[in-house]
């Protein structure tokens, strides 16, 4: 579990960071989230998608590492495979919090249970004379264009909502064994409502560069088939085939009041 903190210098003056950092925390994750910005060049590597918890409204944007809870396939033996690694997973042991003693503030937090971070590691985040090192210094403004981004994909999502252009999808699995699964709970774009946009809207998109982000996503889909041949490769559960099928919502019935 992480314990994240805000980077203090009257508590983390002797605090430093590991010169040789790992990825061994997203190791068991199959989705990490991904910025808009990143979509073309993650679309090259792994399916971008939109997930969203029954319970709740609102989107989450990631990048599919794997086919189910806990499996990685972009990682292995201490390796990243991927072309790109996200921005999100690249900040570790690092993210924004709010700040407690601002309101309403984000500041830079640190992971004190994270093994990249100690009193006895390579790098320090503060100067003898206590002002903030090189290192803290990129950190804060990776952190901040990170949230720019994110702030940026939360606006392409609620663009795409207000335009109806998201579209849920099903992913069935066949396994060698002759079993079959489903994923459920992803959303992509709906390509066909995107042709059929009006000529202002297309325009309108194509100025604000919207259409960079949703061909990037689009195209990411066909890395559905790169998660099975990475699968394949690690002999568990073999994957004879894969279909992403359009989830189709029946309308809904009208009651009839009686007289």
């Amino acid at each position: 579990m992480a314990n994240f903190v805000p980077v203090r210098k009257e508590e983390h003056q002797n605090l430093k960071l590991a010169s040789k950092r790992d990825l061994k925390h997203v190791e068991g994750q199959h989705i990490v989230a991904i910025t808009a910005a990143e979509y073309a060049q993650a679309s090259a590597s792994f399916p971008v998608v939109l997930v969203k918890n029954p319970d709740s409204p609102r989107y989450r944007s990631v990048a599919m590492l794997g086919l189910e809870a806990g499996e990685n396939l972009y990682y292995k033996d201490s390796k990243w495979s991927g072309l790109l690694l996200p921005q999100s997973v690249g900040m570790a042991p690092f993210a924004l919090g709010l700040d407690p003693d601002k309101e309403n503030t984000l500041t830079a937090c640190v992971d004190m249970d994270s093994p990249l971070v100690g009193e006895d590691k390579d790098v320090a985040l503060f100067e003898a004379d206590g002002k903030e090192s090189e290192l803290l210094t990129n950190v804060q403004n990776s952190l901040g264009r990170l949230y720019e981004n994110e702030k940026m994909t939360e606006n392409f999502i609620k663009e795409l909502e207000e335009n109806d252009l998201l579209q849920e999808i099903d992913l069935n699995i066949d396994l060698a064994s002759g079993e079959k699964k489903k994923i459920t709970g992803i959303f992509t774009i709906n390509e066909d409502k995107v042709k059929a946009l009006s000529d202002d809207k297309v325009l309108d998109f194509h100025k604000r560069g919207l259409f960079v982000p949703i061909y990037g996503m689009l195209g990411s889909l066909g890395q559905i088939n790169r998660l099975v041949q990475l699968r394949n490769l690690t002999g568990q559960a073999q994957i004879s085939g894969i279909q992403i099928a359009p989830v189709v919502k029946e309308p809904a019935k009208e009651e009839v009041a009686e007289s």
